[in-house]
């Protein structure tokens, strides 16, 4: 497949925007809260170290086999996996990756719009000045009784979701790109603003130990899965993204040097996020192991407690509403440029279709919050934790898994020449090594461990 085709939804204007929308895609809530707290959990700089390995030998390759069947199908993740597998003589039914992408797209965003809508409302929050003065069982009350009214969550998920809708119904150029240009620096910008802010709050030191302490004892082999998972799903792999994106791409872009630096800000804004959170946390005495609650019970809270808070605490709000947005946006796109490209429908009208379709989707898991709390739904406690499940344990592994070998089994070694560069035997074997090898596997064993919760530790039990 030589290359020169372009994608018929518009082309990145330049390699960085590229960079800013997969960076985008994979710097979201996952980054803020999640990743801080298991660094600190686990080994500190240990499992920084294991982490980033994981980041080079399962995240990057991963990512450079999904951009480049994008660039060289230039099309929707489906109808790409359709022309590569058509134009090769290969099973329809790798087709299937396409397919996963999608519906984990679509499922993702129903909840994520959820979560983001929290963002938003607690931008408002904590400009108001509520937390000023505020104890632990305020802070707990307050997000607690917002739980609890499903139409002020519905509203917030709303506003939420009718940005979103916005933005990708503006097209590449004048919707992902503007907003990209935009929303991306100005992240950049709070974070260097929060990072000035919480190193003179009297925890920094702390914090630096906190994460960054080599603590060998807490490097279990749990520990190290832990890594290999947050290696995958933090840059988005396996739900099409990045293979939406990457048809977008211009040819004379490097994918791997491209893909070594979405690899490389996502980490750091992760570490940062860290910097962020826990200096604050550790300055008033908080836990750090109260998950999502840490962001919107315990952050509220110690913002609350230093000079300037109620601004600055607004401000980190809007920081995690930006990583929130360039994170949906993406998650759209699979869905999208399908259907516009199947039906010849307005991207407009298709972008209005799929926000009405996540929207109602989120309501199962803004309920679940509170009216259907107490209602389990095939083996999960409730509808918000089954689509999450589904979704993150079951759909993007599998993609990922099948990405991974599909480009280095499958695919013909003159589509990576043209793509990667990649003539050399050596070349050849390295990149069947780590793709068509140690990802998966490593994947694969992801997977099996968020199906069969213990069964990792079982099999080493077995093993040794």
């Amino acid at each position: 497949m030589a290359l020169g085709n372009e994608s018929r939804h518009g082309m990145w204007s330049s390699r960085w925007l590229f960079v800013l929308a997969a960076a985008g895609s994979a710097v979201g809530l996952g980054n803020i809260w999640k990743f801080p707290y298991i660094v600190g959990e686990h080994g500190g700089g240990a499992f920084v170290l294991v982490y980033l390995a994981c980041i080079l030998l399962i995240g990057v390759p991963i990512m450079m086999s999904e951009t480049l069947l994008g660039r060289a199908g230039r099309e929707s993740p489906i109808n790409t996996m359709r022309k590569l597998t058509t134009t090769h003589n290969k099973s329809r039914f790798w087709v299937a990756i396409g397919w996963m992408g999608v519906v984990a797209g679509i499922l993702i965003l129903s909840y994520y719009a959820v979560i983001a809508g929290w963002a938003l409302f607690y931008i408002w929050r904590m400009a108001s000045g509520t937390y000023e003065g505020a104890t632990p069982e305020f802070a707990q009350e307050t997000f607690a009784s917002f739980q609890a009214e499903p139409l002020h969550m519905m509203a917030w998920q709303t506003l939420f979701m009718i940005l979103t809708v916005y933005i990708v119904g503006r097209g590449v150029i004048k919707g992902l790109e503007t907003a990209i240009r935009w929303f991306m620096p100005l992240l950049f910008v709070l974070l260097i603003v929060l990072l000035g802010y919480s190193s003179q709050s009297g925890g920094f030191d702390e914090a630096v130990t906190f994460m960054f302490r080599f603590n060998w004892e807490s490097l279990t082999p749990q520990a190290v899965l832990i890594a290999m998972g947050q290696a995958f799903f933090t840059l988005s792999l396996g739900m099409g993204t990045i293979m939406a994106y990457g048809a977008y791409l211009p040819n004379n872009t490097s994918i791997a040097g491209t893909v070594f630096t979405i690899a490389a800000l996502d980490t750091l804004v992760a570490i940062a996020a860290g910097l962020v959170i826990f200096p604050i946390v550790f300055a008033n005495g908080l836990a750090t192991d109260s998950g999502p609650g840490l962001m919107f019970v315990t952050i509220p809270l110690a913002f609350s407690m230093l000079p300037g808070g109620a601004i600055f605490g607004a401000v980190f709000f809007l920081l995690v509403s930006f990583a929130a947005i360039t994170s949906a946006i993406s998650l759209t796109e699979p869905a999208l440029a399908y259907l516009v490209e199947e039906y010849n429908a307005k991207r407009r009208r298709v972008s209005i279709t799929l926000g009405v379709l996540c929207w109602l989707l989120g309501i199962g898991s803004v309920l679940s919050f509170n009216a259907w709390s107490d209602m389990p739904l095939l083996g999960q406690p409730t509808f918000f934790a089954l689509v999450d499940h589904f979704s993150q344990n079951i759909l993007l592994p599998l993609g990922g898994l099948l990405i991974s070998l599909f480009a280095a089994y499958v695919l013909p070694k003159t589509v990576l020449a043209e793509q990667l560069g990649i003539r050399s035997g050596f070349g050849r074997t390295i990149w069947v090594l780590l793709t068509g090898i140690v990802a998966p596997l490593s994947v694969l064993l992801v997977f099996i461990s968020a199906l069969w919760p213990g069964g990792f530790d079982r099999l080493l039990a077995l093993v040794a």
